[in-house]
């Protein structure tokens, strides 16, 4: 697995980044951190304003080494068809509006890909994603009685047609059998689903190949080694950015009408420093991630799915175990976890005094609220910290009992920055989720939070893009390209199956997919109308907290 190290190194993007200089004019767009989020709204903005200027600022020497790097995530295309977390059993039944929402989401997230690789800004498909069954699967009465139940729910839904449900031990043994050999002396109840159109997705290969291809542009320009050190408001209400360039140890300013903050962990510090009052509602607690690794071949050639479990009683969400194949470097691989680490580092490549220099007089109650309310959750953290290299074994023997100890190998995967906000009625409030925040006037913007960030960043971008430059969305020539991007603009593929199978055939076709067109036929789709009561469900906004399991 070094040549991970040497892929890095060696990426064309070196050779394409320029020193920023200082403009006479403000530009138009600065985004502050190379990761996938900044990659994708300047994909959007090039294609919808051509002739705008937009620098990009990363304080490492190559894009997408943070929370983006495959080394870094969990790698799951989350559509809901596997996260157990986003179907909460709530008053005895089992809720999926929640999951609707985030495969809504990700079928924005495939259109918005499938059109890139069309206009030559994404390459060769299976660089960057590859068709990956999704399995959900539990132990127990209690847990397989709710499984059950989300299975006959979901599956009333057209965006679930094709999931199929099993308790009986041979079939699951063909779905998965690393999980299931070696149970003869686990007479537990046991169920799963499957999903096998699930996708397994390299975050880090896509924002780099889009950051490559947004720098063909004269009116982009991308500077490595430049890590952004202060936001101010001119007079004109244009935004006056200071860069160090790391590598020369000077500093530039730069003048800008629209600011989009992207820098994972680093995003609430400059946030603050912008001195937006909106900043003031947010605090942020970094929580880290390790999982276990095997790329030795015959076990991976076993287990060719992503299989989730339920996370544990008081653990939240993100906590979700989970064995996953994933390819990386092109080379294929088992990764299990997630293990919790902390460090005050908010990003993997930060500084130990992250966490303490983001409290202010604003946020430092709420923080301390949030860790008085959440008791179960702070000692999970402190028995995660505590774990040893036998405790995690046993974890995942688990999930894989006839696991060999020599197979495995332990890796520190990226810090996440879970949001903490103060609620004027609730006090602190923690969210597993992702937010943007954005100046009343929309020049100053950013994203907090962690998942289910990469796997639904065209849609967060797209609500994004609704509240800083409303009048130009709302323009014929903005609202005909949306709709050249995703062709299912403004519209709910929950509601229209037919539109659905148009997609995603779409979809799969371009992004060279192998999945089962498993959808239901034009009678079919008829009879699958969402009912009144699931009309009238409240949908939850694609920026509000959506707790995944990246880790």
């Amino acid at each position: 697995m070094q040549k991970r190290l040497s892929l890095l190194l060696c990426s064309p993007l070196l050779a394409l980044a320029t020193s920023p200089v200082s403009a006479d004019e403000p530009i138009d767009v600065v985004l502050i951190g190379g990761g996938i989020m900044s990659a994708t709204l300047g994909t959007y903005l090039q294609e919808l304003e051509p002739e705008w200027d937009i620098h990009l600022y990363e304080r490492l020497g190559e894009v997408a080494q943070e929370s983006s790097n495959a080394w870094n995530n969990a790698g799951s295309g989350h559509s809901a068809f596997m996260e157990m977390n986003y179907t909460p059993d709530a008053s005895g039944r089992v809720e999926i509006q929640r999951a609707i929402n985030v495969t809504e989401q990700f079928e924005i997230s495939r259109q918005f890909w499938a059109h890139q690789v069309e206009n030559g800004i994404l390459g060769e498909p299976s660089s960057f994603i590859n068709s990956v069954p999704h399995i959900a699967v539990v132990w127990g009465d209690e847990d397989v009685s709710f499984l059950r139940e989300r299975y006959d729910a979901m599956t009333q839904n057209p965006l679930y047609a094709g999931m199929e449900y099993s308790e009986d031990r041979a079939e699951l043994a063909e779905w998965m059998p690393l999980i299931m050999e070696g149970r003869d002396n686990d007479d537990r109840p046991v169920a799963a689903t499957r999903m096998q159109m699930g996708t397994e997705v390299n975050y880090g290969a896509q924002a780099r190949e889009m950051v490559e291809a947004l720098t063909r542009s004269e009116h982009f320009t991308l500077g490595l080694h430049s890590e952004v050190r202060d936001l101010s408001r001119n007079d004109d209400d244009t935004w006056q950015v200071t860069i160090a360039h790391l590598d020369s140890g000077e500093e530039s300013t730069v003048d800008a009408r629209y600011v989009f903050i992207g820098a994972g962990g680093a995003a609430l510090p400059l946030l603050q420093a912008s001195g937006i009052p909106e900043a003031e509602a947010y605090a942020g607690f970094p929580v880290g991630g390790q999982f276990l690794y095997t790329t030795n071949p015959d076990v991976v050639s076993q287990h060719d799915v992503k299989a989730y479990g339920k996370a544990g009683e008081g653990s939240p969400p993100m906590s979700v175990p989970h064995l996953d194949l994933r390819y990386l470097d092109g080379e294929p691989a088992l990764f299990f976890g997630p293990f919790a680490t902390f460090s005050s580092k908010f990003l993997k490549e930060g500084s130990w005094t992250d966490l303490f220099g983001s409290m202010t007089l604003d946020n430092t109650w709420p923080m301390m609220e949030v860790g008085l309310d959440n008791f179960n959750l702070v000692s999970y953290l402190v028995g995660q910290v505590l774990m040893s290299d036998d405790d995690r074994f046993e974890a995942l023997q688990a999930y894989y009992p006839n696991a060999q100890r020599d197979d495995w190998t332990l890796w520190t995967a990226g810090q996440r920055v879970q949001i903490i906000k103060n609620d004027p009625e609730r006090g602190g409030v923690l969210q597993f989720g992702t937010e943007v925040v954005t100046s009343q006037d929309g020049t100053m913007s950013a994203l907090l939070g962690a998942s289910p960030g990469a796997s639904t960043a065209p849609s967060i971008m797209l609500g994004l893009l609704d509240r800083v430059f409303p009048t130009q969305v709302a323009s014929d020539e903005w609202q005909s390209t949306l709709t050249e991007i995703i062709p299912s603009y403004g519209q709910k593929l929950a509601e229209n199956p037919e539109l659905l199978r148009e997609v995603r055939a779409y979809t799969a076709q371009t992004l060279n997919l192998d999945e089962p067109m498993n959808l239901p036929s034009a009678d079919e789709a008829s009879q699958d109308e969402p009912s009144a009561d699931e009309e009238s469900m409240t949908e939850e906004s694609s920026t509000e907290a959506e707790s995944t399991t990246e880790a």
